[in-house]
């Protein structure tokens, strides 16, 4: 087996099968692995099966809150590009929380969905950081429980943007997005060579 998915230190122990129950996702694809399986014999194996929205799906759900944000966030910069001043607030927030991940960012980020273009996209990362810890929010809002898996459906369903946006090459980008998910969880920023968004200029 490829050894793609070894050196993952960021990522929980736990068997794959347990992260996705507690984060109420459903792989579409069946599995030969075990339910005691780690995740990186399960993202080995759907890649043997060319299963890559089940792996965006999987990466979403194992990645630390930060490093899931972070994940999120690039792939929105696929399409939005590098910084400006036209840049949308969620994502903005978004990034301020990665670098400082305060009660204070994460409630920038819940403002700047009330106040989003329903056009915009971004909103994912907001939401992401919004239910990072399992809670609706910081302050009196963390008393009550997020819906399960919001924060890493939100990353998914960014990742899932950001390839429908660059859709004239929706399967090379699709592996940049798994092999960046992976140097993330292996203690990297998720830029590599082959990187649009470093070719663009991001940081």
């Amino acid at each position: 087996m490829s050894d793609r998915f070894n050196g993952m230190v960021k990522v929980p122990k736990d068997p794959a099968a347990r992260l996705l129950a507690d984060a109420n996702v459903l792989l579409k694809t069946p599995l030969d692995a075990p339910a005691s399986a780690p995740a990186d014999v399960v993202l080995g194996e759907l890649a043997e099966k060319s299963a890559w929205i089940d792996i965006l799906m999987l990466l979403g759900v194992i990645l630390p809150p930060r490093e899931r944000v972070w994940w999120a966030c690039l792939a929105a910069r696929d399409y939005i590009g590098p910084k400006s001043d036209r840049d949308p607030a969620a994502l903005k927030a978004a990034e301020a929380w990665v670098f400082k991940p305060t009660d204070e960012n994460r409630e920038a980020a819940r403002q700047s969905l009330d106040h989003a273009y329903i056009d915009d996209e971004t909103v994912h990362c907001a939401m992401c950081v919004l239910y990072s810890d399992g809670t609706l929010g910081p302050g009196d809002l963390a008393k009550f429980p997020a819906p399960a898996g919001a924060s890493e459906t939100s990353a998914f369903a960014m990742n899932m943007v950001a390839l429908g946006e660059l859709s004239d090459k929706f399967e090379a980008h699709t592996q940049v997005l798994i092999d960046r998910a992976v140097d993330i969880a292996r203690g990297g920023n998720g830029q590599m060579k082959n990187d649009d968004t470093l070719e663009k200029g991001n940081a």
